[in-house]
């Protein structure tokens, strides 16, 4: 049944991926997500925060590669809160 499921797109993979804890800064919640690369990780994420009953999601990846996931998440979150302090919700137009 596995190859079954590999080869029509299940979506078990998905759910490898570990829950992350967020970050709380300023009224957002930064979900830092770096995704593996041959060995390094890139810097990704989301930026969450409820705007009007409504929660907004701001996907946020660039292209710095990290030797290791914890230095990658560090980084994700300082650069998350410097953009935070620079757009605020403005990132979600």
């Amino acid at each position: 049944m596995g190859f079954f499921s590999k080869l029509f797109g299940s979506n078990k993979s998905e759910s490898n991926t570990p829950e992350v804890e967020p970050t709380h800064y300023n009224g957002y919640l930064i979900y830092p997500e770096p995704k593996q690369e041959g060995g390094q990780f890139r810097i990704a994420g989301r930026i969450c925060k409820e705007v009007n009953g409504e929660l907004k999601t701001h996907y946020f990846i660039r292209s710095d590669l990290l030797s290791s996931r914890h230095d990658a998440e560090t980084f994700m979150i300082k650069k998350s809160e410097m953009f935070i302090k620079q757009m605020g919700d403005k990132m979600f137009k």
